[in-house]
Formats: structure tokens, sequence, C-alpha cells
């Protein structure tokens, strides 16, 4: 075999450009899919580490373990670590919103139990002794139970039973059940603390925190065991048959050890895709590189083959260079995939950050057996390519290959043109067009190639264009990015809160506003629209007086003030004693507003009816801030009244007895530090009246981040590929025009003009494009529109229109003629500087 192994490696030598060519494709090849693997297991441990951090590195936990259990544990073989906390018992709460979950469960914290289950602190510290509690922040949140940091807890502890059994925290709550008291203790708030991640959603207590008691021996606990390797988890199980357990699946799932696969299969599913698209691409591109040089070699196997060499030898020429192209390309991809990702991962770790909404940073994790798959796949793709052309080659007669009767079968009927061609393209242009139509099959790669590069590129334009068209919408619809509100306090303690709400770190800007609901009655409005209206809310009332409820929104002055200016009105009708102020009237249904422009008299009334204030109102169609949010637990009016009127106003009003509701809209540099601070400070005053606060910026956030990541690795993704698209274009074209040398050298013999030769070769250009462009453009734009219409039906939005990719589209119709039009230059400007005479005398040897 040293003479085929000989032989091929003189004819990687001899064709060093096609060799090169060949050898990067191969480097683009297993770049692109190391770097699908190394992101991939990147992104694995990423969300393997956020879940420890969140819920803790144990596998599974145990209920109701006693001190025996608790040693038997600790001493086997599989398990690495454990950690524990009593459980003291629950304690009922009194006047709880939340039915299925009406306990306290004190958990008694050992020394080390903190190390396998994290606690991330919001206020206040840590219990020191078993007489102090922290309490989650989600207590007050969903119970409407508000406890401060320094407050007193009487608390009488007992064991949850239902039929005669004790029942844990990981059985729900169930009717019928009963608290049987064992003992009473006292307990000091010290702090509090997010949502514990080892808390289920289904338990029946709030889990409050606090130091074990020593002196304890025989209260039950429970028990979180981490092995050394998780993989065991099932087998270790298998010794513990009816004992109830609860595993980690928020960390298992990602190890791919939960019996819950759909991440696993969702995350291979995806690259699984992505490779075999990037194998597609890296097979057109091997395949006829390879198939290309065996074309340029069917002599010299004829040669071979009539010297004694077997089909098997020759087959095993073609995979020995292959073998060789991928000893070299192999390890140089894998090494640029590695260092692309890890290029890659520091620009977007910030934003998976938030989009996770985890604390732990997205580095390069390097696995040896993804990358040993991505080096097969590789060495797969290459075999492939190789194999498929050799067996072809070796099965040709000797004769045929010696005479290379096989190169070119002309079927004339096939490149037959109309006599109308000649005169429209001249006979450059015919020239150009028959020998397209001769060469189909080698035509055929290039122009398949370049329609996959094309619709990969407009298909990932689409794709991000869509998401920004999202998020611009989720932008321009809210007013600042967090908002405090309630409806349980006075104007003064708002104030004093807001003041100190506005110093959050990052908060630059805020507005106050309250919001009131007021009977109100007019005479102004035409009897259409009163008719309408009464029928509408099903108002049996006749005559010209409409009565309706009127939102109210008070802003703040100077708010107020610019919204004035911004809709052209006189400041000085608007300000002042006996103002008129700003109305609203719209179809929430229709979105439509109504009397834009025309002057309205409302007369407004006390909830009793007993006490009335006229005022006169500009109809406007918009308002200058978002009214805080309303109860949706009911449907709103079709047709909405809402006034805008300065903060100066409100007290006079206020004589109507009409509750108003309060807000506070922040707009903040970092929104999540400031929530964080915000909720922090509030629970530092001890609030006990309801409240909400909502964060709108994570929405807007979450879309501009998945955004930016889209198009960052769509975008490298897309560039890859096309660079594969470019190197089988660049293969192709180079070596079939290499391959005619003898005919374009004939057609020189014959007296074409180097002008005319340029012509030829630029109208071969055109339809190449030509042919791309028309496959490409249909295909692309089809796919454009159903990767808009499916994210839109995903967030189930409408009225978003379709914006065809045409600045994509124009890229790559210039790019394709681009590349076309250097490869074509490039190749005859080789050509031209033969000798005619060599050249006619070649036998492509």
């Amino acid at each position: 075999m040293r003479i085929f192994n000989h032989i091929a490696l003189q004819g990687l030598k001899k064709n060093r450009t096609q060799t090169l060519v060949t050898i990067i494709g191969v480097i683009l090849s297993a770049a692109m899919m190391t770097a699908v693997a190394t992101f991939g297991t990147s992104l694995l441990h990423f969300l393997i580490q956020g879940s420890m951090a969140k819920c803790g590195d144990w596998q599974v936990a145990f209920f109701d373990a006693d001190t025996a259990f608790i040693q038997a544990q600790a001493e086997d073989q599989a398990v690495s670590s454990i950690a524990a906390f009593e459980d003291m018992g629950y304690a009922r709460l009194d006047d709880v919103k939340t039915p299925e979950k009406p306990y306290l469960f004190i958990a008694g914290f050992g020394e080390k139990t903190q190390e396998t289950l994290p606690i991330s602190l919001i206020s206040g510290r840590l219990p020191e002794n078993s007489t102090e509690i922290l309490i989650p922040s989600h207590l007050a949140l969903k119970s409407g139970v508000k406890l401060s940091p320094g407050e007193t807890l009487t608390l009488t502890l007992g064991t949850r039973s239902a039929g005669g059994h004790s029942l844990s925290q990981h059985t729900p709550y169930t009717d019928g059940e009963t608290l049987v008291p064992r003992e009473e203790k006292i307990y000091t708030v010290v702090g509090t603390y997010e949502r514990p991640g080892f808390e289920e959603h289904s338990a029946p207590g709030y889990t409050v925190i606090t130091q074990a008691d020593s002196a304890s021996t025989t209260t039950p606990a429970t028990l979180y065991v981490t092995l050394k390797n998780p993989r065991d988890l099932h087998a270790y199980l298998s010794e513990f048959h009816g004992t109830p357990y609860l595993l980690n699946e928020d960390v298992l799932r990602f190890m791919g050890l939960s019996d819950n696969g759909l991440f696993n299969t969702l995350l291979y599913t995806t690259g699984g895709i992505l490779i075999a698209i990037i194998m597609v691409g890296s097979i057109f591109l091997i395949y006829n590189a390879f198939s290309i040089a065996l074309n340029e070699r069917t002599h010299q196997f004829g040669i071979l083959l009539s010297a004694g060499a077997t089909e098997k030898q020759l087959r095993y020429s073609v995979i020995f260079e292959g073998l060789c192209i991928g000893g070299i390309g192999i390890p140089l991809g894998i090494l640029t995939g590695i260092g692309s990702i890890a290029l890659l991962l520091p620009v977007v770790s910030q934003n998976f950050s938030i989009i996770t909404t985890s604390s732990t940073p997205l580095t390069l994790w390097i696995s040896a057996p993804a990358l040993g798959g991505a080096a097969a796949v590789s060495l797969m793709t290459i075999l492939i390519s190789a194999y498929l052309p050799a067996r072809r080659a070796a099965h040709v007669p000797v004769m045929d290959c010696i005479r290379q009767t096989q190169a070119i079968k002309i079927d004339p009927s096939a490149i037959k043109t109309h006599p109308f061609t000649e005169h429209l393209l001249g006979l450059e242009g015919t020239l150009a067009l028959k020998n397209f139509k001769r060469n189909q099959k080698r035509y055929r790669s290039v122009v398949l190639s370049l329609t996959l590069s094309v619709v990969l590129f407009v298909a990932g334009s689409a794709f991000g264009t869509t998401l920004k068209q999202l998020a611009k919408t989720y932008t321009m619809a809210m007013d600042g990015d967090i908002i405090f509100s309630t409806g349980d306090m006075g104007e003064a303690a708002f104030l004093n809160l807001s003041n100190s709400l506005k110093t959050a770190p990052g908060v630059y800007r805020s507005a106050l506003q309250a919001d009131a609901t007021y009977p109100a009655m007019t005479t102004d409005l035409p009897a259409n629209f009163v008719n309408t209206y009464r029928a509408a809310v099903g108002d049996p009332s006749t005559g010209e007086a409409l009565s309706f409820p009127m939102e109210v929104q008070f802003i703040a002055d100077d708010i107020y003030t610019d919204f004035i200016k911004s809709q052209g009105l006189p400041l000085s009708e608007y300000t002042g004693p006996g103002a008129k102020g700003l109305v609203l009237a719209m179809n929430s249904q229709e979105h439509r507003t109504y009397f834009t422009g025309s002057t309205i008299t409302f007369t407004l009334a006390s909830a009793a009816g007993d006490t009335q204030q006229t005022l006169g109102a500009t109809v406007v169609d918009s308002y200058p801030l978002d009214p805080l949010a309303r109860d949706t637990s009911q449907a709103g009016p079709t047709y909405t009244f809402m006034m805008v009127l300065p903060w100066q106003l409100k007290a006079p009003l206020d004589t109507l007895g009409v509750p108003a509701r309060y807000g506070l809209t922040l707009w903040s540099e970092r929104p999540a530090e400031s929530m964080t601070q915000i909720q922090s400070m509030i629970t530092e005053t001890g609030l006990t009246t309801d409240y909400t606060l909502v964060n709108l910026s994570t929405i807007v956030d979450l879309f501009r981040n998945v955004t930016f990541v889209v198009d960052v690795f769509t975008g490298v993704f897309i560039i890859m590929i096309s660079l594969i698209a470019v190197a089988n274009v660049f293969n192709t074209i180079s070596t079939n025009i290499r391959l005619r040398r003898q005919e374009l050298a004939m057609l020189r013999s014959m007296g074409m003009s180097e002008g005319g030769f340029n012509r030829m070769m630029t109208f071969e250009c055109f339809f190449y494009g030509l042919r791309t462009l028309l496959f490409s453009i249909p295909i692309a734009g089809l796919l454009a529109w159903l990767i808009h219409k499916g994210l839109l039906a995903q967030e189930q939005l409408d009225g978003i229109a379709f914006v065809f990719p045409w600045a994509s589209l124009t890229i790559s119709i210039l790019g394709v003629f681009a590349i076309v039009l250097i490869t074509m230059v490039y190749a005859t400007r080789k050509i031209k500087k033969e000798n005619i005479i060599d050249a006619l005398r070649d036998e492509l040897t």
C-alpha cells in the first residue's frame, strides 16, 4: 500500500490550491461541530451550577429521618456528604390568603446545613440561636402576613396529622388534616431571605429558619444527600423501597438524570439539527473536492488499473487522502471551535445570566467526550465524502478511464438553445448557456451551496428582526421600569415612603400618581353615542344625561404641564383656578378614541351622590403616564372615560370622599438592583398594608438579551456556514474551469478576443447567480414569513406587520454574484497566463 500512499500524497502536493481549500473546509466543518458541542456542554454546566447555587448540590432528600438513619447514610460509601435540618414543627397562620399553604414550618439549621442548602439573605442577619428566626420573602407576597425584623412572635408548634399518620413538608395540605399542638415558643424575627429553592411549591408551610436546638436528639429531621457520583442515583435509591424521598429535579434534569428529559431532548435535538446542517454543507464541499480530484485523476486510475491495481487499493488510496486532510484539518478545526466559543462566551455571558436570572457566570467548559464526538462526526463526514466518489471511480472500466470517455456525456437535445438566444445574448452568451446546460451536475452543487447560504442568512436575519419587533412592542407599551402601588395607605404615609424609595441605587427619575374612580355625569355627548354606550353596558336609562364611572388620574404638576405643551394647548386655560382638565374617551376593544378636540363638562359625585363638583375638560387621544394596574379578575368596560388632572387639584376632589390608589413609577439605570433594594427598604419599614411591586423592565430586558444572544449566535453560525459555501463554490468553479483548459484554449486559438472571453465568463456568472436566486428568494421569503408567524403565535400577539428582509436579501444577492465573479476572475486569469499550444496538448494528467 505504500506506493498508493505515495501517489496520494503527491497528488495532494501537486494540487496545492485545491488541497488547501479542502483543508479549510474541513477546518470550518470541525470548528462548527466543536463550537456546537462546546457551547452545549458550557450551557449545561452553566445551568447545573446556577441550579446548585439556587437549590443546593444535593441529589435526594429524605423526610422524618431519625438519628440512626442519618448515621447510616453518612457511613455509606456512595455518599459524598450529607446535610440535615431539624423539623421543629408547624405553626398555623392567622388571616392567611393561601388556604393551600396555611402554616409556618420551622427548620432548625445546623452549622454545615447552609453549605448544602444555600440561603440568599435580603435584609437583617442569620439567626444565632434557637430563639431567632429568618422569614422567607414570599411569606408577605403570597400569604399577606407581614412580619418585620425585630418583631416578636409567640407560636404554638405542632405536628400535622391525618388518618393517624404524621405528615411532612413533602405532603401537600389536605382538607380534614389537623395540627396536633406540642409546645409553645417565642421567636424574634432577625431578617428575611429569598424563597428557598429546596422548598417544594406544593409544600404546606412557609419555611422559617432558626438555629437547631443542640439539646434535642429525638426531633425528626429532613436529610439531604449528595452522592460521590450522581449517575449512581438510581442504584442508590433502589435500597429504599417504600421510603418517601424528594429528588432535586432542578439540578438533575440538566444532568440528564431526571425522569423529565424534556430539556435535554430539546438541547440535543437542536444540537443534532445544527450538526446535520453542518454535515450537509461539509459533505457538499468535501465530496465535490474529492469528486473533482478524481475526475482529474481518471486517466491515472486507468493506468493503475491496467497495471494490476485492485478497486480496493484505489478506494484505500482516496480514503488515505481523506485521512491525511482530516489529520490536518480536524485538530485545527477543534482548536478553532474552542477558541471561537472562548471569545464568544464573555460577550453573551451577562445577557445569558439575565435571561436565566442566574448569578452564575456562563464560562467555557470543555468536555472530552463532546470533543471526541465532534472529531468523530468530522471524520465520518470526510470518510463519507471520500468513499462515495472513490467507489464510483473504481467501478469505471479500465479503457474508459484511460480514454476519459466518461468525463462528459452530452445529450444534444439537452444543450439545444432557441435561435433568439444568440440574437439576445450573442455568441459568448450562447456558449455560456450551452456550457451551463451540459454540466448540470457540477453546476447544481454550486447553486445548491449558494442557495443554502442565502436561505440561512435571510432566515437568521428574519428571526432577529422579528424578535426586535417584539422587544420594541413591549418597550413602547410601558412607562418606567418599576411600579410601586398600594390602595390601603394614606397620602401622607405614601409620600413619606415614596421619598425613601426614590433614593434606591440606580433610580434617576420618578413620577407620583393617584388613581380614583368617581361616579360621573354629562349632557354634552351626542345622542347616538349615549344610546350605544347604554346598550353596551346594559343601562336601561333614558334622557340626555349619561351616567358612567370616570377614572381620574392625578399626576405631578410638572408632568401635567409638559403634557399640555405636547398637545399644543394654551397653558393658561389648564392651570390655576377654574382650569380645564384633560379627558380620554375610548373603546378598549376597538382601540378607538372619540370626540378628540371637543370640550365637555363633567359632573363628578361622591360615592353616596350627595356631593358634586363640575369640571370642564378637553378631549385628547393619549395620556402622559400609564395608569396603575387594575384588578384583572373582572373584564373592564368596553367604553372607558379617563380624566388627567394635576396633583394640585387632588385636594379639592378629596372632599368627595372617593378612595384613591397611590402609585410611584420609577426609571432606573439598573432595574434589577433597584428592585432588590426597594424590596428590602419596604421590608425594613415594616409595611403591613397590601401593595404591589412590579419590575416592568424584566420582560423588556429578557427580549433585549434574547435578541442579542440570537443575533450573536445566528450571525456566527451564518458566517461559518457561508464560508463553507464560499469554499465549496470556489473549489468547484475554479476546478471546473481548470478542467476546461483545452476547451477554453481552443476558443482562444479560433480567434475569440479577450473581451469576448470575458463576456462569456460574465454570462456564466450571471447564469450561476440567476439560478441561485430563482430558488433561494422564494424559499428564504417563505421561511422568513413562517418564522415571523411562528413567533407571533408563540407570544399570542397580533398587529405586528411582517417586514420582508429586503436588506439581508440584497446583501445575499450581491454576495452571490461577488463570490462567483471573484472566483471566475481568479480561475480564468490563471488560464490566460498559460500557453495556448501547451493547453491544447495537455491531457489533464
